[in-house]
């Protein structure tokens, strides 16, 4: 689930990344990993919330587009059935979810 949130006082949008404890089955951890943070695997990880879901909220410019995964327990690529759309990886066979704000 991606929730957006424009801010009125700046050219930035709030977005929230969360992924349901259905869809990371039995993860520790979870990384958000993409373009906004040059695809750092320890720059950005997911907090584990009581209901299960993980999420991270992150500040994003406007009028840009942003590509995306989730890494799961430092193995694991999943992408965001939510995203705005996909994108061939350039390094790998698999597609990467792509933001736009």
């Amino acid at each position: 689930m991606i929730e957006k949130k424009y801010l009125k006082s700046k050219p930035v949008c709030k977005v929230k990344f969360a992924l349901s404890k259905e869809q990371v089955a039995n993860a520790k951890s979870i990384a958000l990993v993409g373009e906004f943070n040059n695809w750092d695997t320890s720059a950005t990880p997911m907090r584990k919330q009581k209901s299960g879901v993980f999420a991270s909220t992150i500040d994003l410019a406007v009028d840009q587009t942003y590509q995306f995964r989730y890494l799961l327990d430092g193995n694991i690529w999943i992408n965001d059935e939510s995203a705005d759309g996909y994108v061939s990886s350039q390094v790998s066979h698999e597609a990467n979810c792509l933001i736009s704000v």
